[in-house]
């Protein structure tokens, strides 16, 4: 039986990588030596019980450790992404996707089945099976393989470097569930995901005792959040200018018609700096309590980033109404000029951003919001947009918005609770509602989006100022016309186009958000109100549950999948403004960071893993994978291939440089929601409670 499990732990890792991935890859080579000691492991611990038991239990394990790795494929396959264990604490509002994960079933029933060979032979075969009891030493060298084999291991880990994405670097410092089951197996993902679930449990435990038996150090001079009129220390500013200092900030000084801010010209470089976006925290400070301190780690790194400056933009829309939309499995593939002429004038009457990217996250929809609505990058294992409902979270436009007297209003058209929006919207700064807390809409999968537009937009238009936010649903998948209400409710509208029937399904439901905007807009226009609301709008995620040979046929050529597949739509649009076109690289963490300067909120860009997209500061897109994208060069990870695009042929400082800068937002934005940093740090005055209607 120890060989079993060691090959049964084997054929799991192969049939998932060749389903999933048509390779093995090097990475397999690490899956099969940390199999060696997981299975003998299993056999260990099962040879602890009386033979009778035990080879029942050999039987149990073997179905269960297949059933792990066909939950595992069939969520890839749905999702993209890895499953975390934080994440089967949600199974009981994922069951309302049921027909969603039976279609994935039944989609790779192959894989499914051939997963299931090892177990199913064990079964059958079980009379052959004999157990005896194992004397003191065979197991102490069964122990000393299973010591050996996983220090060996560990050596190999080890010596692969400390590259971005490199076995060694995955293994014992960043949490990157895809690149780690490409790099070091199912088995190995899964199990560092209980260590670290375990570790930072433990290190939260340790920080809330820390601060439980002390004052925070350094924080009795320190601003609170309201406090930002102070100005920031002249040496905490690159250049030494002050804050509010030369500030061209200012409706008046928004740009002409067609104005391109993507690269910087270099003959602008004499221009003399302007103010930044920073609040008055006296780092040197907090960091006199020493290194004991928790979080001395983070104040020393967060005031050595470079914040970025105000420019002719900030205030842009200061005092104006703000409706914020994430768009479920939005693209520019649901939106052209004849189908959808609202979306289609909002995304080039705007603010063009021709190369904006959504990348997807650990935890689907949620994540998605978490990055646009805090600037935040999740963290891996957790459900960080749930988890920052008992954080302080001082720059989500609600609580910035809310504290300056406008009426804060959140809405989403399905089950309220579901990823506990009812746990983290309100701390956002919201009164919210979904299906089940107050909004009413017909039942539906999905629902309407048009509906949700129809029985909320009165809870705000007549209290100026507003800022009401959205999470949409209708863009749902799947995407059929059996399944999917909002695709089969306007069929008609796509039936003549030359696509498969997943292709149009898609387009179909997403016109649902089409008929949604232009309700809104109509609204807006009878109220004398559209020239002073700004409308937002960025996806949660690309529509993963479209297969690939749709996104290539909506495409009209083989999308690149490592970045092209990410790139998408950004709305900031407000009616009567000038087109301004954007093409530096940006993304949705740079949203949080970009509406507030140009609503001219006080905040502190260091803070925020995002930038300003429309100042100078240099562009930087983070996929999960830890690729990025800058002005010079494009990191796939999954590859560790470099393309330069400014003509330079190699710069590796310049990779290594990028990616330590990746590694450190990644971690730091983790330590953000673990600690609650920003309560410790911003001395938050206490929120006021979010009223009801």
């Amino acid at each position: 039986m120890l060989c079993f499990f060691v090959l049964l732990i084997i054929y799991l890792e192969t049939v998932y990588r060749l389903w999933l991935f048509r390779e093995l890859s090097s990475g397999y080579f690490f899956a099969v030596i940390f199999a060696l000691s997981a299975g003998t492991a299993i056999y260990i611990i099962i040879s602890a019980f009386p033979v009778k038991k035990a080879k029942i239990i050999s039987i149990v394990a073997a179905f269960l450790i297949t059933l792990i790795y066909g939950v595992q494929l069939i969520y890839y396959c749905i999702f993209r992404t890895p499953l975390s264990l934080i994440s089967i604490g949600g199974a009981g509002d994922a069951m309302q996707f049921w027909d969603i994960a039976v279609e994935a079933i039944l989609k790779n029933i192959v894989a499914v089945l051939l997963l299931f060979v090892p177990a199913v032979l064990l079964l059958l075969y079980r009379e052959r099976i004999t157990f005896r009891e194992r004397k003191p030493l065979e197991l102490s060298l069964v122990l000393a393989f299973c010591v050996m084999s996983y220090s060996g291991s560990i050596a190999c880990v080890t010596l692969t470097g400390d590259g971005p994405a490199s076995p060694n670097t995955l293994y014992f410092e960043a949490f990157s569930p895809e690149l780690s089951v490409y790099n070091l197996g199912v088995f190995t993902t899964m199990r560092l995901d209980v260590e670290r679930l375990v570790a930072g449990a433990l290190q939260e435990a340790m920080l809330d005792r820390f601060y439980a038996e002390a004052d925070d150090p350094g924080t009795e001079d320190n601003g609170s959040y309201e406090d930002v009129d102070s100005p920031m220390p002249t040496d905490g500013m690159p250049d030494g200018t002050t804050e509010g200092q030369d500030d061209p900030a200012g409706p008046d000084n928004v740009p002409e018609a067609g104005t391109d801010i993507g690269q910087a010209d270099p003959e602008e470089a004499t221009e003399p700096m302007k103010p930044y976006n920073v609040m008055d925290i006296d780092f040197e400070a907090l960091m006199a309590s020493g290194q004991d301190d928790p979080l001395y780690p983070m104040h020393k790194y967060f005031s050595s980033v470079e914040p970025t400056p105000t420019n002719e933009y900030t205030g842009m829309f200061r005092g104006c109404n703000l409706i914020m939309f994430t768009a479920e499995g939005f693209s520019p593939y649901a939106v052209s000029p004849e189908l959808t002429p609202t979306l289609y004038r909002m995304i080039n009457e705007g603010f063009v951003f021709k190369n904006f990217y959504t990348p997807v996250w650990w935890v689907s929809t949620s994540d998605g919001e978490y990055v646009a609505c805090t600037g935040l990058i999740p963290k891996g294992g957790v459900w960080s947009m749930a988890r920052s409902g008992s954080n302080y979270m001082p720059f989500a436009m609600g609580n910035q918005l809310r504290n300056l007297g406008y009426l804060t209003k959140a809405y989403h058209n399905h089950t309220y609770t579901y990823y506990k929006r009812d746990v983290s919207h309100p701390n956002l700064g919201y009164d919210y509602k979904g299906v089940g807390n107050g909004l009413e809409v017909r039942k539906s999968w999905p629902e309407s989006d048009l509906e949700m537009i129809e029985v909320t937009v009165d809870e705000y238009i007549d209290h100026q100022p507003f800022h009401a936010y959205y999470m949409t649903v209708s863009g749902h998948m799947n995407y059929n016309f059996y399944g999917n209400q909002m695709a089969s409710k306007n069929r008609e509208y796509v039936e003549h186009l030359p696509y498969s029937d997943a292709s149009k399904a898609y387009i179909a439901c997403n016109l649902e958000l089409e008929f949604a905007m232009k309700a809104l807009m109509d609204r807006l226009e009878a109220a004398g109100i559209a020239e002073n609301t700004v409308i937002v709008l960025s996806a949660d995620h690309y529509p993963y549950g479209l297969p690939k040979e749709n996104i290539d046929e909506l495409a009209g050529h083989e999308v690149e999948p490592n970045f092209e597949l990410y790139k998408n739509h950004l709305i900031i649009y407000k009616k009567g403004m000038d087109p301004v076109i954007v093409d530096k690289p940006c993304e949705s963490l740079d949203i949080i960071p970009t509406i507030s300067n140009l609503f001219g909120l006080e905040y502190d860009s260091r803070l925020l893993m995002g930038e300003d997209i429309l100042s100078s500061a240099p562009p930087l897109v983070i996929f999960s994978n830890r690729s990025w994208i800058t002005d010079r060069a494009m990191y796939d990870s999954t590859k560790n291939k470099v393309t330069f695009t400014d003509g330079t042929e190699k710069d590796d400082e310049y990779v290594k440089k990028i990616s330590r800068i990746v590694a450190d937002k990644f971690k730091y934005s983790a330590r953000i929601l673990e600690t609650d940093y920003y309560g410790k740090v911003l001395k938050p005055v206490k929120q006021q409670e979010v009223s009801g209607d």
